[in-house]
């Protein structure tokens, strides 16, 4: 790497930049999409100087509390979700927002309110916050349906209506990966700055790839079709070499590393857990499951990125729980 040139760069194409230049495409925007990406933007950056800074502002650890999944909340995914609700409601530009650690929706109050609903899990991987691995935010944006008192039902809608989805994933540097319908695009930010850097221009899996991705410690649990495919992962029968076992525990720096590298990651259903964990925002008003992974996808071909699920149907317009592979559908046994 020309470190010299590199240091001399000045055309960056910073994520305020990319966004206005997509905003300029559509003549007919006023600019309420991009406000509200800036403000998620900056509760990214707020999370990733928390997470920095975790261990000396004694932030790591057990707040005490469990949020609606039934999961023991640690001191940043409260510090982080109260970033989140705050940045999003400043922005003028939501009505609605559902987050994975509030049991209620949070409806805006008529004064800040605006067009969008935002679901977001503030801080996933917390089982990993207090050993310093990957964790990450995920996100994902809908628009009222149209103009009435908004509802769960504006919320509750299949992934097609979305109109952008990310992460922002917090480890050995802090990258944001984002799709408004048109590619899926990493940003990196450059500390020295304070800005996200376009890095990762219009990111694909590869067709090919040597990892697999799962939690093994549930295999007892599989049905057979999955233990099955696992078992031909380790032991292929073709000739071909064995995949690589590559499980950090944090969806989001799972999914980030299958994105770059290839490969599968799943979390399949099993006895204990029938209906899967990746959980989709879908339910009544008091179920709300969340599902984020395939929403930064859509943009991608499905005739050569197949999203594998029971039964196989385009996840993004079902509530369905499967597997996510960068291999063509008559690969994949789920």
């Amino acid at each position: 790497m020309d470190h010299e040139a590199d240091a001399h760069r000045t055309d960056l194409m910073t994520i305020t930049r990319f966004v206005l230049n997509e905003q300029s495409k559509h003549p007919e925007s006023r600019g309420d999409f991009s406000i509200l990406l800036s403000h998620i933007v900056l509760g990214c950056k707020f999370v990733c100087s928390a997470v920095n800074k975790a261990g000396l502002a004694k932030l790591i650890g057990l707040a005490g509390e469990t949020n609606v999944q039934g999961e023991e909340q640690k001191k940043l995914d409260v510090l982080s979700n109260d970033v989140f609700v705050k940045a999003l409601i400043s922005s003028g530009r939501t009505c609605i927002l559902v987050s994975e650690e509030d049991e209620e929706a949070i409806f805006v109050e008529p004064s800040k309110r605006g067009r969008y609903c935002v679901v977001f899990d503030p801080l996933d991987g917390s089982s990993n916050i207090d050993c310093g691995v990957s964790i990450g935010t995920i996100f994902g944006i809908y628009m009222m349906k149209d103009s009435h008192e908004p509802t769960l039902d504006d919320v509750l809608q299949p992934g097609n209506n979305m109109l952008a989805a990310g992460y922002c994933m917090y480890g050995s540097s802090c990258t944001l990966v984002l799709s408004t319908g048109s590619g899926v695009n990493g940003f990196t930010l450059d500390p020295s700055l304070g800005e996200f850097i376009l890095t990762h221009p219009d990111i694909k899996i590869p067709k090919k790839g040597k990892i697999y991705s799962v939690n093994e410690g549930n295999a007892k649990n599989w049905d057979g079709p999955t233990a099955k495919y696992v078992e031909k992962c380790k032991f292929p029968k073709d000739g071909s070499s064995p995949k690589s076992l590559r499980y950090i525990g944090s969806m989001v720096a799972d999914v980030h590393r299958t994105l770059l590298y290839g490969g599968i990651f799943m979390y399949p259903r099993d006895k204990k857990s029938p209906n899967g964990k990746l959980r989709y925002v879908f339910g009544s008003c008091s179920n709300f499951f969340w599902f984020y992974f395939f929403f930064p996808l859509r943009s991608m071909s499905l005739k050569n990125y197949s999203v594998i699920t029971k039964p196989y149907t385009n996840v993004l317009s079902k509530p369905l729980c499967g597997i996510v592979c960068s291999m063509k559908s008559s690969q994949c046994h789920s």
